[in-house]
């Protein structure tokens, strides 16, 4: 049984590192796995490729260095962030196929309104076509500690993608950013949330 858990309000980033290790640390001892959807105030994290140059301004908002994997990412209010918390010594143990299996959520996801989601080789992340080219709708970042996951993915439903221009996202900067509602898709958080659970049980 994965347990959903959905928080109130805006959730630090301090806050959500400690919730997790804990939840790794009960997870461990054979409690429930936990799929935890929240939204953070603006902020960057660092992943583990991070690098310097790609912080374009840093002092615009906090800066968190993590262990997930990837590079830059921004989170803030209108974005849908995922954490993912799962024993995959329950399942499969298999870092690829996990991370396949969130790329699929992600796709199958969008699907359910209409979005054509894909994945492109070097470039991590689930990215849409726009009357700008190909952009970047949602990304993937997860770190593993003894075959537990944590960390996740982040959904642009509708946050301010100019809060993006302060780093490099991903470290690709030929590429845009964009979101459902850019898209011309007015859905909610709720709506969202409700497609993501769909789409977990059919997974």
């Amino acid at each position: 049984m994965v347990e959903w858990i959905m928080a109130p309000g805006l959730v630090s980033y301090p806050e959500a590192i400690s919730f997790m290790e804990k939840r790794l640390q009960y997870i461990h001892q054979g409690g429930a796995e936990c799929i935890w959807l929240l939204e953070h105030p603006p902020l960057y994290t660092a992943g583990t490729s991070a690098k310097v140059s790609d912080l374009v301004d840093s002092h615009r908002f906090p800066v968190f260095e993590t262990g997930r994997g990837g590079q830059f990412t921004y989170h803030g209010p209108g974005q849908r962030v995922v954490y993912v918390m799962l024993d995959l010594n329950r399942r499969v143990p298999d870092i690829r196929q996990y991370v396949a299996l969130l790329e699929k959520w992600v796709i199958k996801t969008l699907a359910e309104f209409d979005i054509e989601g894909f994945q492109r080789p070097g470039r991590v992340g689930i990215w849409v076509n726009t009357a700008e080219g190909e952009e970047k709708i949602a990304a993937i970042g997860v770190r593993v500690s003894k075959w537990i996951t944590y960390h996740g993915l982040a959904i642009n439903v509708n946050p301010n993608l100019e809060h993006f221009s302060g780093i490099v996202p991903c470290g690709l900067p030929q590429f845009g950013i964009t979101s459902l509602h850019k898209l011309g898709k007015a859905i909610t958080m709720a709506q969202l949330d409700q497609a993501l659970a769909r789409v977990w049980e059919e997974l």
